[in-house]
């Protein structure tokens, strides 16, 4: 019994160890493929330059700030709203409370909403219903609630791991509930509430759906002046190229270029979670 036990234990690590690996190949194979067909279009024009000749030559600069200011309107917004919603439900709400238990529920179910209900969820309300048009600020804060879910639960985790005796010796110390919090539980807190954070923008510097109708344009000669405008992003720009293009033979490698510029940002930004959660698990004490 204890051997076939073994056995069992053995072939299941086995089939845990060999989807890991498929999981690295698939995820290098789509590097190396987009590596290969976009970087021999990168250079500094690329980076730097507005389309032109009808979208077939030129660069993304005015992509990048798109996307840049979407993201940053997004995180600006939802960063607020979610670490106080947390704060709200790990330190004050009543667990068994019906109604704090349908607002877990609530957060949980927003998270698994597609990104494409998001725009069309946008699009009626900052849009049509309160006249912000298709705009950064539309697009910013329709983004912005499509990550409250991960922040609010990285955030409520990130609460949740600080032992509790740091609480209570605070308030035995004669400290209100409200300072026990914001001066012993949120900085020990902040690592983990950053990472779900940059998570979260990695999340909306590479959505197409949601800006799509919110704040996205094809073309566009300038730079936005105002959170009014509309703006071009990298995202909506693979699509464009890759759809609605008349000259597939020269927009193609830009697509593929702009894929890779895409795809180097949302990784970095990842790469910057993970290193700073493995910093913050080195330096803590307890």
């Amino acid at each position: 019994m204890k051997r076939n036990r073994f056995l069992i234990q053995k072939f299941w690590f086995a089939i845990l160890g060999l989807s890991g690996l498929v999981i690295a190949i698939i995820l290098f194979a789509l590097i190396f493929f987009v590596t290969v067909r976009g970087f021999r279009v990168i250079n500094w024009e690329f980076l730097t330059a507005a389309p032109k000749d009808g979208m077939t030559a030129g660069g993304i600069f005015p992509a990048i700030v798109g996307t840049f200011y979407l993201t940053l309107l997004a995180i600006a917004a939802a960063l607020p709203v979610g670490v106080i919603t947390a704060i709200y439900l790990n330190e004050y709400a009543d667990r068994t409370n019906c109604l704090v238990r349908l607002s877990r529920k609530a957060v949980n179910a927003l998270a698994g909403i597609p990104s494409v209900v998001f725009g069309l969820f946008g699009l009626a309300l900052f849009v049509n219903f309160l006249h912000f048009g298709v705009s950064i600020l539309s697009g910013g804060l329709t983004l912005a609630i499509m990550i409250l879910p991960v922040i609010i639960r990285s955030s409520e985790e990130a609460l949740s791991a600080v032992p509790f005796s740091f609480r209570e010796a605070s308030l035995a110390l004669g400290a209100s509930k409200w300072y026990t919090i914001r001066r012993a539980v949120l900085p020990t807190a902040l690592p983990g509430i950053f990472t779900g954070a940059i998570l979260g923008i990695g999340r909306v510097a590479g959505e197409t759906a949601p800006i799509m109708f919110t704040a996205a344009t094809f073309f566009t000669g300038r730079l936005p002046s105002s959170i009014r405008d509309e703006v071009m992003a990298l995202p909506y720009h693979i699509y464009g190229l890759m759809t609605e293009g008349t000259h597939p033979e020269q927009q193609a490698p830009i697509a593929y270029g702009t894929a890779l510029v895409l795809l180097i940002l949302v990784l970095g930004i990842d790469l910057i979670a993970i290193l700073w959660r493995y910093r913050s698990r080195k330096t803590k004490k307890w």
